[in-house]
C-alpha cells in the first residue's frame, strides 16, 4: 500500500509541475509557447541513469565510471533545463514572469523524478524495473 501512496503523490507532483509549465506558456499575459522545449529535458533526464543501472552490477560497493558518467550527463541535462528559460527571457522571447513559472515547474518536476528514483529505485517489491 505504501507504493500506491507514493505513486499517487508522485503523479500529483508531476501534475503540479506541468501546471506551472503550462501557466508560463498559456497565460494571456505571456502567450508564448517556447518554454515547452523543456519537455525534452524532462524526457531525457532519467535516461542516462536508467541505462547505467541496467549495465552496472550493484554488488560492487565502490563507485564506477559508468554510473558517474550517467550522473554527470543527468546533471548536465537538468542544468540545461534550468538554463533554457533564462536564455529565452534574456533574448526577450518570453517574459520574466513566464521564466519564473517555468523554473518553478522545473523544480517540481525534477523533484518528482528524483522522488520516483528514491521510492522505486531499490530492488524490492515496488521496483520500477519490473515495469
Amino acid at each position: 500500500m505504501a507504493g500506491i501512496k507514493a505513486l499517487i503523490s508522485l503523479s500529483f507532483g508531476g501534475a503540479i509541475g506541468l501546471m506551472f509549465l503550462m501557466l508560463g506558456c498559456a497565460l494571456p499575459k505571456y502567450n508564448q509557447y517556447w518554454p515547452l522545449f523543456v519537455l525534452f529535458f524532462y524526457i531525457l533526464s532519467p535516461i542516462p541513469y536508467c541505462i547505467a543501472r541496467r549495465l552496472v552490477d550493484d554488488t560492487d560497493a565502490m563507485s564506477n565510471a559508468c554510473k558517474e558518467l550517467a550522473i554527470f550527463l543527468t546533471t548536465g541535462i537538468v542544468v540545461s533545463a534550468f538554463g533554457l528559460p533564462i536564455v529565452f527571457a534574456r533574448a526577450h522571447l518570453i517574459e520574466w514572469g513566464a521564466c519564473a513559472l517555468v523554473l518553478t515547474g522545473n523544480t517540481v518536476i525534477f523533484a518528482t523524478i528524483l522522488g520516483f528514483f528514491l521510492v522505486f529505485g531499490s530492488n524490492d517489491d515496488f521496483s520500477w524495473q519490473q515495469w
